[in-house]
């Protein structure tokens, strides 16, 4: 019996076929790598290019930085590291109408060589944070402007614009099937941006913070990953872990407000080592190690969706104003020795 050769169309459908199919795959996998947040307040920290060269040596392929840093972007050039570039809060309300010059300074300079991919206005903003209130006015607002100035250049599909929120935004998370945003009107604007943008949400997710605040209720267990069994059943979603059901709390608060594609982010996720209640070496070690594997597996609600996920943070920051935990969420020290040395951060 003669057997036919593939014909040179047929072989070009099975090769195109093939493309199509690899990019699939490495969107859908590739998203669950894993970052380092870079924060920088610290009083005896490496140079910017030495934090790059430590981000190198350690396969860690994603970098987000709270501000516009001209050492970092320029230390990041060719590095094919990705990065979340912050607009801190304080420069919301300059940006709310023109941010062509912000975009001309920042961006324009080092893209495409330093592979900017989102950028976070404002970090936390809330009405109910003292501390961050009085920007909420602006968020939006900055970024449609920082958009527009990104399509003047052609950059919008390149660079997402978004902001970075956290798990108090929203209310009603247990089980997290009911939670919804306590403000629709600060944060239902904004998930009708990023929807028609096409860009994700950044939130920030800290177990760590649930667990303090409510011991009671959440056990230690719970937030580290080492649950042996479900501990909190939402209809046909079991959770055994707390990360999870904030993520997903997050997610069903994002579809109600009208934004059922808008992927979420985690732009930081960390424990501390020292300083206050269950922070402790172990701990954190056990969180880190825990959270890397896990994210490759996606939530309940996301089944192998993997999630790209930031740890926080690269070092520990001795100038961190806040409670004592906040200068001890460093997975290296200052000497760039890493703090807990059975954590590998290759091949995520």
């Amino acid at each position: 019996m003669s057997v036919k050769s593939p014909s040179s169309s047929a072989l070009d459908y099975l090769f195109l076929h093939s493309l199509i199919l690899f990019a699939v795959m490495s969107q859908c996998y590739g998203q669950g790598s894993i970052g380092v947040c870079n924060g920088r307040l610290g009083s005896d920290l490496p140079s910017e290019q030495e934090v790059v060269e430590l981000y190198k040596s350690n396969g860690i392929k994603r970098m987000r930085i709270y501000d516009p840093n001209q050492a970092t972007l320029s230390a990041l050039q060719g590095s094919d590291i990705e990065l979340i570039l912050d607009v801190p809060n304080a420069d919301l309300e300059s940006l709310q109408s023109d941010a062509t010059q912000w975009v001309q300074t920042n961006i324009r300079p080092y893209f495409p060589a330093t592979k900017i991919r989102y950028i976070a206005v404002g970090n936390e903003v809330d009405h109910e944070n003292g501390q961050t209130s009085r920007f909420v006015p602006f968020v939006l607002l900055a970024m449609q402007s920082i958009y527009k100035a990104l399509s003047t250049f052609g950059l919008q599909e390149d660079i997402k614009v978004s902001t970075a929120t956290y798990s108090a935004v929203i209310m009603d998370t247990y089980p997290p099937s009911k939670a919804s945003f306590k403000d629709m009107s600060f944060m239902g604007p904004i998930i009708n941006f990023l929807a028609q943008t096409g860009a994700p949400l950044l939130a920030n997710i800290y177990p760590y913070f649930g667990y303090i605040g409510d011991t009671e209720h959440i056990k230690l267990p719970y937030a580290l990953f080492t649950s042996p069994e479900v501990v909190v059943q939402d209809g046909e979603y079991g959770y055994t872990n707390l990360f999870d059901a904030m993520v997903d709390a997050m997610y069903v608060a994002v579809e109600r407000a009208g934004g059922p594609n808008v992927e979420i982010i985690v732009s930081e996720s960390g424990w501390p080592s020292d300083g206050g209640l269950g922070a402790s070496m172990e701990n954190a070690k056990t969180y880190y190690k825990n959270l890397i594997d896990h994210v490759k597996k996606g939530t309940p609600r996301r089944p192998r969706n993997a999630i790209q996920t930031h740890l926080f943070a690269m070092f520990d920051e001795n100038q961190k104003p806040g409670a004592p935990t906040e200068q001890h969420f460093g997975l290296f020290y200052p000497n760039k020795g890493q703090k807990y040395s059975d954590i590998s951060f290759n091949n995520l």
